[in-house]
């Protein structure tokens, strides 16, 4: 048996493990939770009783078939009408009368069920929407796009027909308004279905939908790293329009991104979008419009921003992510003698990325790490032999979703400082102290809630995976059910047909006691079937002394042996009808002449199925 792996090989094995899904199979889950896939993956592992990822791997690569049962194992589709409704009744009360409000009568409306599952969630959107909207304006305004990555998952959501019991959370009124029925099943109307798209979207490869009203993605970034819910989050802000809402699930916050949303109702878990204009989208405007128009107020600003700039009194030169000189400003120009013919140079071939220190590896660790950094008391040698101190200050320049767009650096003249450059630079190591330490506190804070919140949703996603095994369970009790009617059916039949068989038997019997003559039913084996009281009376046996013996091996005062003959002609078809006459020892020991007639015994396919023997004593009485 081999030995069991430590904790950082079987780590190892799993990372492997997810790129060979990513690189082969094109599903990427390295931005899941580790903690959530792992248990999903064992759980499958322990199914088909496989101890480790690698070997895992090799029975998926024998069994690609196994890839759908892995990614169902993986992607728990919990979802329900109307979940958790006072949410709901929250979003149809106060949320959609605002955002309606906002449009005009034929403006389009455009909603994103982003994880929708089996189509649930989508379909209470168009239910609520119609409500607020009416029949009519729902088909003509709006559009519901849903997506998830589970294509099984959407298949059955197109076909949005639901179980009576997957319908309990919907309000009478709404079933009956908004369903049809068909079978036991209920089928959401087909006129209103066109509202609904769906399609295969991964949140974290694929681009967002555009021009969003309102967003729902509800308990599906739960399941993602904190890294990668922010590269989700800032796609949702980007998507969505200024005056949209997104409709969050009740274990998911955004207390950490309060830079893209802002919390309109924090117990129903809605947010509005955060719109701050940045210049790159004032720029944006200036060159859709085709030329400068000074008298334009946006213009006016770009102008009376450049012109701050370039009247700074600090040395300052702006970088692009490529390190090229991008602006430079007058006290720049001054002090350091730049040219224009400076811009665009990359700023390592300039003298000043060497002298008076060498900046370089300063300015590749500022953009790998995206952290200013603040260069005190360099000194630079001046051409009359004086010495000039300067303060240096390298600061990331970021977007409003944390994306990089260059650096500034700045040179700050401190030589005119003097004595007072000592206690300054003393008081400003204390006040940088200070802050780090309150900073450091603050991300402490911050990691302390980022673990409570990583809690609730663990939490919430164990309660999914609760839920999820409670309706296999529920979906294994109905499959038993179903098997016990079928069961109950078939034992009915059973008795059924054995009601008939006794009627058809004591029929039979019947009709061979009425014949006062001694009668005896043998199957193709000679094995005695009936046996009627006139037979007793001839042979003297009993019929449960003779019911399945040979009729060949009884000692009965009857020459068997003379029988054989006639009764193998008629079971083979040679004859209709044998007769012959035997001499017999009845059962008082008296020598009888005995007519035996023989007729075949006729199924219900027209087939053989034995021999009647007739007895009949030649001289009247036994």
């Amino acid at each position: 048996m081999s030995e069991p792996l430590d904790e950082a090989k079987m780590t190892q094995e799993f990372e492997a493990f997810l790129a060979f899904l990513k690189h082969n199979r094109g599903f990427d889950f390295t931005g899941y939770k580790r903690s959530s896939l792992r248990r999903r993956m064992s759980k499958r592992m322990q199914f088909l009783r496989l101890e480790y990822y690698s070997d895992y791997l090799d029975y998926l690569e024998v069994h690609p078939e196994e890839f759908v049962q892995l990614y169902n194992t993986i992607l728990i589709n919990v979802t329900a009408f109307f979940r958790d409704p006072s949410a709901w009744e929250f979003l149809a009360a106060e949320v959609l009368p605002g955002l309606l409000g906002e449009k005009r009568p034929q403006d389009p409306i455009r909603v994103w069920s982003a994880g929708c599952a089996s189509g649930e969630e989508a379909y209470t959107l168009a239910m609520v929407l119609a409500e607020a909207l009416g029949l009519e304006s729902l088909r003509q305004r709006v559009k519901i796009y849903a997506t998830d990555v589970d294509e099984e998952a959407l298949l059955q959501a197109r076909h949005a027909s639901y179980s009576a019991r997957a319908l309990q959370p919907v309000p009478e009124a709404l079933r009956s308004k908004y369903f049809e029925t068909s079978g036991e099943r209920y089928v959401f109307r087909p006129d209103l279905r066109r509202v609904v798209i769906f399609g295969r979207h991964d949140l974290f490869q694929d681009a967002p939908i555009s021009r969003l009203d309102l967003l729902v993605c509800r308990n599906t970034l739960m399941y993602f790293n904190a890294e990668t819910q922010g590269r989700i989050l800032a796609r949702f802000n980007f998507a969505m329009n200024n005056t949209s809402f997104i409709f969050l699930g009740k274990a998911e916050m955004l207390l950490t991104r309060a830079n893209l949303f802002t919390p309109m109702n924090l117990r129903h878990r809605i947010f509005t979008k955060v719109r701050k204009p940045t210049l790159r989208d004032r720029l944006l405007v200036v060159a859709q419009a085709g030329h400068l128009d000074v008298s334009n107020p946006l213009m006016g600003h770009i102008l009376l921003r450049e012109a701050a700039f370039d009247a700074a009194p600090v040395a300052q030169v702006v970088l692009d992510l490529q390190a090229n000189v991008l602006l430079i400003n007058q006290e720049m120009r001054t002090t350091f003698g730049f040219v224009p013919q400076d811009l665009g140079r990359p700023f390592h071939s300039l003298n000043l990325a060497y002298r008076p220190m060498e900046l370089r590896s300063r300015i590749e660790q500022v953009y790998a790490g995206h952290q200013a950094q603040q260069l005190t008391n360099i000194e630079r040698a001046l051409p009359e032999g004086q010495v000039q101190y300067l303060d240096i200050h390298l600061v990331p320049l970021l977007d409003m979703d944390g994306s990089p767009l260059g650096m500034s650096i700045t040179f700050h003249d401190m030589t005119h400082h003097g004595q007072l450059q000592a206690e300054l630079e003393k008081s400003r190591q204390e006040l940088e102290t200070a802050y780090e330490e309150l900073q450091s506190a603050n991300e402490e804070l911050e990691t302390t809630n980022e673990e409570l919140q990583s809690t609730v949703e663990e939490l919430e996603t164990t309660n999914e995976e609760l839920q999820s095994t409670n309706e296999e369970l529920e979906t294994m009790n109905e499959e038993l059910q179903s098997g016990n009617e079928e069961l109950r059916t078939i034992n009915d039949e059973l008795h059924e047909r054995t009601g008939e068989l006794n009627r058809a038997k004591a029929f039979l019997e019947s009709i061979l006691a009425g014949l006062h003559v001694a009668a005896v039913v043998i199957d193709p084996g000679f094995h005695i079937l009936m046996w009627n009281a006139e037979a007793t009376e001839l042979l003297g046996l009993r019929a449960e002394e003779v019911q399945g013996q040979s009729i060949m091996s009884l000692d009965i005062g009857l020459p068997v042996e003379q029988l054989r003959s006639p009764t193998l002609a008629v079971l083979n078809g040679r004859a209709e009808f044998q007769e012959i006459v035997l001499e017999v020892i009845n059962r008082r020991g008296r020598n009888i002449r005995c007519r035996v007639t023989c007729t075949p015994l006729i199924g219900a396919e027209k087939t053989t199925q034995g021999v009647i023997l007739l007895m009949e004593a030649r001289d009247g009485h036994a």
